[in-house]
């Protein structure tokens, strides 16, 4: 495999970490998520269209749309957060070294004790890379419908204060850094159960069952101490994104939450394949 073979070439740094993007962006199966994951705004906009006026009495959000095309945007991605992303975000980092082993390339790495930190590393970068372009994907096409199907104009923040449209866009992009985020803990988990087997099938629906697990968890009162803990705990906590000024609190504070999962569960990965017996 060619990324593979320029793992041993010290003049080119960055040779696996491009080859590794390619190899996520040339996928099918990657195409295919984020070709799901663009029909979600398309239908969401699509249905408001159809099914509202525009009068007073629906839900909040349906009279926020068709006021403004932008809002379709941020209603995607309220609504890919709990289920659609985790399960995009499950299936690329589920397959990153449990894809190798399966197509038996892994081998090859194995006999290069000194490559085994740079492999995992990239292998993350390329899960980071998909949840990036994952939710800037949904912010971008959820902006672009919306400006088809309804009136854009000033938005009005949580705060009550208006702000047009550029400045909105600005905090659009905020918030999918924020989404990108709150990923990072879960591309982790993925990263590890991806080292754990050589079928990415078991990896990534261990990967995705356990972000389930952690939405289900954070509902039940009875364990409001363990909340604070939960990867998924924060991951609609970008409210203050939306207020004027701009407060940065709860995006520090998932920040300092997803790093420590990046921290355990990449040590946990590091550990695992710097101890991996050829099996493929």
């Amino acid at each position: 495999m060619s990324q593979l073979d320029t793992a041993h070439r010290p003049r080119r740094p960055f040779a696996l970490l491009g080859s590794e993007l390619a190899l996520v962006f040339r996928r099918r199966r990657t195409w295919a998520t984020l070709g799901a994951l663009a029909l979600v705004p398309v239908l969401i906009a699509i249905a408001v269209r159809l099914t509202t006026d525009g009068s007073s009495g629906g839900p909040a959000f349906l009279g926020d749309i068709t006021n403004n095309g932008l809002f379709v945007a941020f209603t995607a991605l309220t609504v890919s957060i709990p289920l659609f992303l985790p399960l995009t975000v499950g299936v690329v980092s589920g397959d990153t070294v449990a894809g190798e082993a399966s197509h038996g390339t892994i081998r090859y790495l194995l006999v290069a004790p000194t490559g085994r930190l740079r492999f995992v590393l990239v292998k993350y970068a390329g899960a980071v890379a998909f949840c990036l372009a994952a939710t800037l994907l949904v912010v971008l096409v959820g902006a672009a419908v919306g400006a088809m199907l309804f009136p854009i104009g000033p938005v009005t923040l949580l705060s009550g204060t208006q702000v047009g449209g550029w400045s909105y866009a600005g905090r659009a992009v905020l918030l999918a850094l924020y989404v990108t985020l709150s990923m990072l803990g879960l591309a982790a988990i993925g990263l590890f159960a991806s080292t754990l087997t050589t079928v990415p099938v078991g990896a990534m629906a261990a990967t995705v069952v356990l972000a389930g697990v952690s939405q289900v968890l954070d509902q039940l009162p009875q364990l409001d101490w363990l909340h604070p803990f939960l990867f998924s705990h924060r991951w609609l906590g970008f409210g203050d994104l939306l207020r004027d000024p701009i407060s940065f609190d709860s995006f520090g504070s998932n920040a300092v939450l997803q790093l420590g999962y990046v921290a355990v569960f990449g040590a946990l990965a590091y550990g695992r394949f710097a101890t991996k017996d050829v099996l493929s």
